[in-house]
């Protein structure tokens, strides 16, 4: 399928009320897997494409073995692929519009893109992170860029999450005007909190799957487009792996 109609039926699959499910993988074994399973697109997790490879999270994996890994996913499955890109390996500009475009060469239609410094602290500011969306847009006109931001995860306090809801309003609104596709908002599992995000984001709004309460009929209920999991699949295989080599007797 031509790489541009991946993208428009990636796009697609984003709808409020009827959130895609991403079960993130990390390789192109894992990604078989869940599409043989019936997965209309495939995600794949940064902690999890690094921890695969022996490398921790944080952009330590090598771009260029990452974008190798990209490529292998996408010449394996036909269904739309989305790339959890971090930060894309530069602070902006034509570096970062250059690196996106590797990936979307690799055969990706999608990334997230986070809001976070790394390898610093804290976040972006917004006007700052806006800069950094438009160099992302400049590397494709039809790629979907899920803007994420770390406001929530950053704030272990879960109690202090609902006075985090304005700014993380406010970034959405920012983000939408600078070219963005999507909102994640990983960390907020309050689905109070969720449906107001959802109401009042211009964009289609991403959650991870943490917790007995965050079902997908939650989350749907509460207005999501799109509920993914994170490291939680790679983590459980190699749990998996490990509990079955222990069983030999």
């Amino acid at each position: 399928m031509e790489q541009s109609k991946k993208a428009q039926d990636f796009a697609a699959l984003h709808v409020p009320g009827d959130p895609l499910v991403l079960y993130n993988i990390w390789d192109a074994g894992s990604a078989a897997a869940v599409t043989k399973a019936g997965a209309a697109a495939v995600a794949t997790g940064s902690w999890s494409v690094a921890g695969a490879q022996g490398y921790g999270d944080g952009e330590q994996i090598p771009l260029s073995l990452l974008v190798q890994i990209v490529e292998r996913i996408s010449q394996s499955v036909e269904v739309p692929l989305s790339v959890d890109f971090e930060g894309g390996y530069a602070a902006g500009g034509a570096a970062l519009t250059s690196n996106v475009a590797q990936i979307i060469a690799a055969g990706a239609v999608g990334i997230n893109f986070e809001d976070q410094i790394i390898g610093g602290t804290g976040l972006y500011g917004i006007d700052d992170q806006s800069n950094r969306l438009r160099a992302v847009r400049a590397a494709g006109s039809d790629l979907f860029i899920n803007a994420r931001t770390d406001l929530f995860l950053k704030q272990k306090d879960t109690h202090q999450h609902a006075a985090l809801l304005e700014e993380a309003i406010q970034r959405a609104k920012a983000f939408a005007a600078a070219g963005a596709s999507g909102f994640f908002v990983p960390g907020l599992t309050d689905l109070d909190l969720i449906a107001q995000i959802c109401e009042a984001s211009p964009l289609p709004v991403n959650v991870m799957m943490r917790g007995e309460g965050m079902t997908r009929s939650a989350v749907a209920k509460a207005g999501v487009a799109r509920a993914s999991y994170g490291p939680q699949p790679f983590v459980d295989a190699m749990q998996a792996l490990a509990d079955r080599f222990q069983a030999i007797s």
